[in-house]
């Protein structure tokens, strides 16, 4: 699990490279390089910026290395993975601090699992969606539509299911 300087240094890394980049590629322009990017934001974000690099340049040479492996991990991405993680990120950042916590919980015990007892978890998981495809597309399915639910909407669906657990 990463620390949470180790985010806000990875911040930094992803923000740099998914700095907008405007029309200029259409134009076949050279493509502004994070630098021009920056000098283009609003002191604000200039400013946040600055600091998240301060708080990089005060880790340890360990941490720092391992922030730049997950940025280099994140920028091999396929487009699509990286919108997939930045919408579970978005939705992890909706949470409650409790569900947050609850969240963490989870997954620290599923990291605690033996690497054979995990892969057994998914292949079985995996087994099961093939032998049962229509439970795998009601379960894309309903991935689908908790995606498209506001954070209300999510909120009122957890409490209906915890009501439901509790009978």
């Amino acid at each position: 699990m990463m620390g949470r300087t180790t985010l806000a240094a990875l911040a930094v890394g992803m923000a740099l490279a998914l700095l907008p980049v405007t029309s200029a590629r259409a134009a076949n322009a050279p493509t502004p390089t994070a630098a021009e990017r920056f000098e283009k934001l609003p002191p604000e974000q200039k400013e946040a910026l600055r600091a998240k690099l301060r708080e990089f340049k005060a880790m340890p040479p360990q941490e720092q290395a391992r922030v730049r492996e997950n940025l280099q991990r994140w920028r091999q991405l396929p487009p699509e993975e990286r919108e997939r993680l930045r919408n579970n990120l978005r939705d992890f950042q909706r949470l409650t601090p409790q569900e947050r916590k609850a969240v963490r919980e989870q997954v620290r015990d599923l990291k605690g699992l033996s690497t054979e007892r995990r892969a057994e978890l998914r292949q079985r998981m995996r087994a099961y969606l093939k032998e049962h495809p229509e439970r795998r597309e009601q379960m894309m399915e309903n991935m689908r539509r908790w995606r498209q639910m506001s954070a209300e909407q999510r909120q009122e669906a957890r409490e209906r299911l915890r009501e439901r657990r509790r009978k």
